[in-house]
């Protein structure tokens, strides 16, 4: 690990959100793509600037959403879709349960950043070979394997509006 002085989240190139063949490739892809929209709103920033919360309305940082979307992807698809009810949760505890957005510093950038590649992959390995009609439980009712992709994707979508607004704040970079 590097100095958080140091570290800078790298710049990635995103995918093309091109239209695909079926359902199953059209799902993975556009969740692919918000998951690299995300990175592409880090890139080039160092912890510090990950970890700044420049807005004075909101406590939210890019490395807050950073280290959300790996606890969403942890829980949503090796805890939840996976059944893995022994894996620990990350970045919450009893007494922060928003632990996620509050615990980052500029000192984790690097390796919550990695954490959050972690979980990408690990989810991506976690729906390979499901069935998009595939039931798993769910808190109150059955789900399947196409509503969490759904699900991701508004997650995504949602947090990704968040951080079009602390990128501009940061350094005046703006972009869809």
């Amino acid at each position: 690990m590097t100095s958080d002085s140091l570290w800078t989240a790298p710049v990635i190139e995103r995918a093309e959100n091109v239209p695909a063949d079926t359902e199953r490739e059209t799902l993975d892809r556009y969740l692919d793509w918000h998951r690299e929209t995300l990175l592409w709103k880090c890139g080039g920033l160092t912890g510090e600037q990950l970890a700044a919360r420049p807005l004075a309305s909101t406590d939210l940082s890019l490395l807050g959403l950073l280290r959300h979307m790996a606890l969403v992807e942890r829980w949503w698809f090796r805890i939840q879709l996976g059944g893995d009810r022994t894996l620990a949760q990350i970045y919450t505890t009893e007494a922060d349960p928003d632990g996620d957005f509050h615990d980052g510093t500029a000192e984790s950038a690097e390796a919550d950043y990695g954490v959050f590649l972690e979980e990408v992959e690990l989810a991506r390995q976690a729906v390979q070979g499901r069935a998009l009609d595939e039931l798993f439980p769910g808190r109150r009712y059955e789900l399947t394997v196409r509503w969490l992709y759904l699900h991701m994707i508004e997650e995504y979508a949602r947090h990704l509006g968040h951080a079009d607004l602390l990128r501009q704040a940061i350094d005046g970079e703006t972009g869809e």
